[in-house]
């Protein structure tokens, strides 16, 4: 593990999501010698079947801290999460945006909400499990990718700053995944081969219409072919479609897959065409939404910038006082909400910023 706290045993309090992550890194810095409490957030007081929100997790998180002899606790954040999550997630799909609900609830709930309470009740750190690293640089403390880059998680984490960095530890960062469930497994926890958790955490699978139906109206939309205007088919519900989306959406006259350029609610239209006519190049974010872990970067720096938590980082150059991006090649049409996360081209581990989309369009030929 690598940080401000190096082998300097600390008291810790883990965050437990009943993920096989977290318990390993709970299990990691137990065995540091540091004094190691762990703690579930009761999030969701509704309907969920996945992620860290069900009743199952949070047994799952305790049975592990008993096997560890560690203390743990189970604090209620359901106010915060409705109110900076949930609510936000259903606002930005009304609109027809995409919102990132996993990025809200680190940004928002764990790394803010529960490093708040940790410091309040006494804790030097707040350890996760996320994939993702904290390292020590000349210009103070740093977050680069985790190890296993196919399990990497610091595109959600982008938007911590380095005084944030401090007191942040990712025990797992440096291993793979298959490492962190050969400990689990080592270490008789219950955890060692739970599936990864997927999907929107408070939303069972598959039920996602259902959930925004219950708490917004949906509508129709009709279907407009981007080069001609003409109308080509419609969607049942416009606030469920997604900038970028392919599926459900059939082919165009010419036979080809037609790929959403842009969602206007108000109109109930969505704009849809070929992939090479819908490709962006250009990237706009909300005003005073960037975040700089070090120092802030000049107008035309270059940068890789990652526009989706699966999806590969691609040159660009910082631009407009760097509020946008152009990016050396187009890329497939990313949704308002997004977050862009910044690595740095000669070193492509080490995260350099982040910002929340608020556009994305094709500027070059």
């Amino acid at each position: 593990m690598t940080g401000l706290w190096h082998n300097e045993p600390v008291r810790v309090l883990v965050a437990m999501s009943g993920g096989v992550d977290s318990s390993v890194a709970a299990a990691l810095l137990v065995d540091e010698g540091h004094d190691v409490v762990g703690c579930t957030l009761r999030l969701w007081g509704g309907e969920s079947d996945t992620g860290c929100c069900s009743v199952a997790d949070v047994d799952d998180a305790r049975r592990v801290a008993q096997v560890l002899g560690i203390d743990h606790h189970v604090f209620n954040l359901a106010a915060e999460f409705e109110a900076r999550v949930v609510a936000p997630y259903v606002e930005a799909h009304a609109r027809g945006a995409t919102p990132n609900p996993c990025v809200a609830c680190n940004r928002t709930i764990k790394f803010d909400a529960l490093t708040s309470r940790a410091a309040r009740l006494g804790f030097d750190a707040v350890a996760t499990g996320h994939h993702a690293r904290v390292t020590k640089g000349a210009a103070g403390h740093e977050l680069r990718r985790g190890l296993d880059l196919s399990k990497d998680q610091s595109y959600v984490l982008a938007f911590l700053s380095a005084s944030e960095l401090e007191r942040v530890l990712l025990p797992v960062g440096t291993m793979t995944k298959a490492d962190v469930r050969a400990i689990a497994a080592e270490r008789g926890l219950r955890t060692a081969a739970k599936p990864d958790s997927q999907d929107v955490c408070f939303i069972p699978r598959g039920t996602r219409r259902r959930f925004l139906a219950g708490r917004t109206p949906l509508t129709p939309a009709t279907l407009v072919e981007l080069s001609t205007g003409k109308p080509i088919g419609s969607v049942p519900d416009a606030q469920l479609v997604t900038v970028g989306q392919r599926r459900g959406l059939g082919h165009g006259p010419d036979g080809l897959p037609r790929f959403v350029a842009s969602v206007d609610v108000a109109t109930s239209t969505v704009v849809v065409g070929r992939r090479d006519e819908v490709a962006v190049d250009h990237v706009a974010f909300v005003p005073d939404s960037a975040r700089w872990p070090r120092a802030r970067l000049d107008d035309g720096s270059p940068v890789l910038v990652q526009l989706s938590a699966h999806g590969a980082a691609v040159p660009a150059r910082l631009s407009g006082d760097a509020d946008s991006v152009v990016l050396d090649q187009r890329v497939r049409p990313v949704a308002a909400g997004q977050l862009a996360a910044f690595y740095d081209p000669c070193d492509p581990e080490l995260v350099v910023g982040a910002a929340t989309v608020m556009s994305a369009a094709a500027v070059t030929t």
